[in-house]
């Protein structure tokens, strides 16, 4: 077992070490960041969206930034899709669970918003939906996902951890969040 702890600590470990390598993602990133800073200063809000651990990230994110990340400052408007699970069953039993994410959106989202759609394998067709809406409404939209991007990097830019290992990407996207969420907090609040 002590074997394993350090096998996947190394696994964890390369997969951050690309991530502080890749020049390109990190200029994604400052992007992102920017969209969202833009977006708060008109008005406007982040929404995050995923499945599974996706879906536990999408929440944590949006928490970061309605509570506090670094420091105590004025909450900023962020809403992970699906979490009012009386929408999300109802839009699920009624139009199809593709859709809960999709429906949410249309109806909360408006010009100024920024929307972070969260998928491993970026092929989760709720989330695929979700990213049509945001077409649609030209809400700016980059998502994050793992090293093959899926379906994803065919509808928008996409932040792709470069693992395809569900638990390594699911690290990776935390730990973005956690720079993104960073950087938009410092600037608004400091900048």
């Amino acid at each position: 077992m002590k074997a394993q702890v350090q096998i996947d600590l190394q696994s964890a470990l390369a997969v951050h070490q690309a991530l502080a390598q890749d020049e390109a993602l990190q200029g994604q990133l400052v992007e992102l960041a920017g969209w969202c800073l833009d977006a708060l200063r008109q008005g406007g809000k982040i929404f995050f969206a995923g499945n599974g651990g996706s879906f536990a990230d999408a929440q944590h994110l949006a928490a970061e930034f309605v509570s506090r990340l670094q420091f105590d400052r004025a909450p900023l408007p962020s809403i992970a899709l699906g979490t009012n699970s009386s929408s999300m069953s109802a839009i699920g039993n009624d139009y199809g669970y593709d859709q809960v994410f999709a429906r949410e959106l249309r109806a909360m989202a408006g010009p100024h918003d920024v929307f972070v759609p969260i998928t491993t394998s970026g092929n989760s067709p709720n989330i695929l939906a979700a990213v049509e809406v945001a077409r649609e409404l030209s809400i700016r939209t980059m998502g994050f996902t793992g090293e093959g991007g899926g379906h994803l990097g065919d509808f928008c830019p996409c932040l792709r951890v470069p693992s395809r290992r569900t638990e390594r990407v699911q690290e990776g996207h935390i730990l973005l969040g956690h720079i993104l969420c960073g950087l938009v907090e410092t600037a608004y609040f400091k900048g």
